[in-house]
């Protein structure tokens, strides 16, 4: 199978490992693009991968970082900047694995996905448009999950999650030569742990509770049967999108579910778009 397609690698947040299972999956199956597409939590792999780090080197970066470092929760942060965190930890962590890079300075074609919470339009960050940006900030953007991360401006736009966005954003011609998108998308259920609304501060439990149903919520979303076959979902079970105490054996799982999902689902999918261009 040698078939060019462009992958977008759709939401997912903290549940990141599943991506690299997929990316995985495209090695294997000699799936070749030039181009890629990273939203979200899907933004960070991408831009790993974009930069021409190894795949065994992004998977032990996901296995082995602990992700509560960049959580420093805070009331007055969500209270003056609409975020429980700045993000800005986030960020230089992101920063120090692309050493810097910006995005004409990448090995492929990245092309990252925010939202201008202000029109709801999608903001896209790549070498055509923002060739000098730092890639990180661009993930920083794109990873601002609601009431999560601190709402960023870029220039009179205010950027948040590119996971909001509707499907027809996703789907477009990415390299200008009408080469097929294959979107992988996280699918969630309702996570059924419970959490004390009680204590001295319940805001932090009320306010976990309010993201953990969105994104959820939003991974479970109708997908729109014009996009059907050019999208992959990845059935992920209760992960949350927000759980920053995930734990390395727990990382694996995803990986594993991304990487059998997209051993078992490319192949059929790639059969059918050359089905239907043959017909």
């Amino acid at each position: 199978m040698n078939k060019a397609i462009v992958p977008i690698f759709a939401g997912g947040g903290t549940r990141l490992p599943a991506h690299l299972g997929v990316l995985k999956a495209l090695e294997l199956l000699d799936i070749n693009f030039e181009d890629l597409v990273g939203v979200s939590g899907g933004s960070i792999i991408a831009s790993f991968y974009a930069a021409g780090l190894p795949l065994h080197d992004i998977k032990r970066i996901a296995l082995k970082t602990n992700y509560n470092q960049f959580r420093e929760f805070s009331l007055l942060k969500l209270i003056r900047h609409g975020g429980l965190s700045s993000g800005d930890a986030f960020e230089r962590w992101v920063d120090n694995h692309l050493q810097g890079k910006t995005f004409s300075q990448l090995e492929k074609n990245l092309h990252i996905v925010a939202t201008d919470v202000t029109n709801g339009k999608p903001v896209i960050f790549d070498a055509e448009l923002t060739p000098d940006m730092k890639v990180s900030q661009a993930v920083r953007y794109s990873m601002s999950i609601p009431l999560v991360f601190s709402f960023k401006p870029f220039g009179k736009r205010i950027m948040v999650d590119g996971s909001i966005l509707s499907e027809d954003a996703l789907h477009r011609d990415w390299d200008h030569k009408g080469t097929p998108v294959l979107c992988f998308r996280l699918r969630g259920e309702h996570e059924y742990d419970q959490l004390n609304v009680n204590g001295l501060f319940p805001i932090f439990n009320y306010v976990t509770l309010l993201i953990r149903t969105f994104m959820t919520t939003i991974s479970r979303e109708y997908i729109n049967e014009n996009f059907w076959h050019n999208t992959i979902v990845i059935n992920i079970g209760e992960y949350s999108a927000v759980d920053f105490k995930m734990t390395k054996e727990e990382k694996h799982q995803l990986y594993k579910v991304g990487f059998q999902t997209a051993m078992e689902v490319i192949p059929i999918k790639i059969n059918m778009a050359t089905q239907t261009v043959t017909h």
